[in-house]
């Protein structure tokens, strides 16, 4: 009993870290921000700059949101979670051409709109204000994870297929001839649909597994 007792909140706090990755992943099983996973995947450090910076005012914001859970004003509670969340992107938006002006050129304002993000506001209101800060930073940090995983694999893809190239290294050689679609908007929605294929059908077989298990 006193293994258990020890190893339960443990436990806890493993799930609410693991949940963001693959049983509520933000786009493959929510399907939330799909503005940036479909405008700033057409390469590896874009998808990869946009995760990171929406998982740091992720991150950020549910610190503050749990802190002052018991006296925001209900009655002004979502605006005040915008107001947080936009002093944090407003930090990122700064950070980032600071480290690399191309990629914040790339991004454009792609940076900014993270305010609108229904993924970090939606943890806010569901979580983040309902649970003390260790947990809303865990909770944060597997959502954060979960989102940034599920961009760069769409940018894996646009980039591998549409310029033979992976964070600018070329992959194929020079005699391949690039799928020019996979980098315009269209091909985010080829590489969203086949990636969330693949992404139900290794849900599903885990379930099969699981059903089998326990019959």
């Amino acid at each position: 009993m006193d293994n258990i007792s020890i190893s339960s909140p443990e436990q806890a706090n493993l799930d609410t870290v693991l949940k963001g990755l693959w049983k509520e992943n933000p786009v493959f099983v929510q399907v939330l921000g799909m503005c940036p996973v479909l405008a700033v995947t057409n390469t590896v450090m874009n998808s990869l700059v946009m995760g990171l910076a929406t998982m740091f005012v992720l991150v950020s914001s549910s610190i503050f949101v749990s802190a002052f859970r018991k006296v925001i004003p209900r009655q002004v509670r979502i605006a005040t979670y915008i107001l947080i969340i936009a002093t944090f992107v407003t930090v990122a938006d700064y950070v980032i051409p600071a480290i690399s002006l191309e990629v914040h050129r790339s991004l454009g304002a792609f940076v900014a709109l993270i305010v609108v993000n229904c993924v970090i506001l939606g943890r806010a209101e569901a979580f983040s204000s309902k649970n003390p800060i260790g947990k809303s930073i865990l909770d944060a940090l597997g959502m954060g994870a979960g989102f940034t995983i599920a961009i760069v694999l769409l940018g894996i893809v646009r980039e591998l297929l549409g310029n033979g190239t992976i964070l600018d290294f070329p992959v194929f050689g020079p005699d391949y001839e690039p799928w020019v679609v996979m980098v315009l908007p269209g091909g985010a929605f080829f590489a969203l649909g086949a990636w969330l294929l693949v992404f139900a059908w290794f849900k599903e077989r885990g379930s099969q597994k699981q059903n089998e298990v326990a019959a």
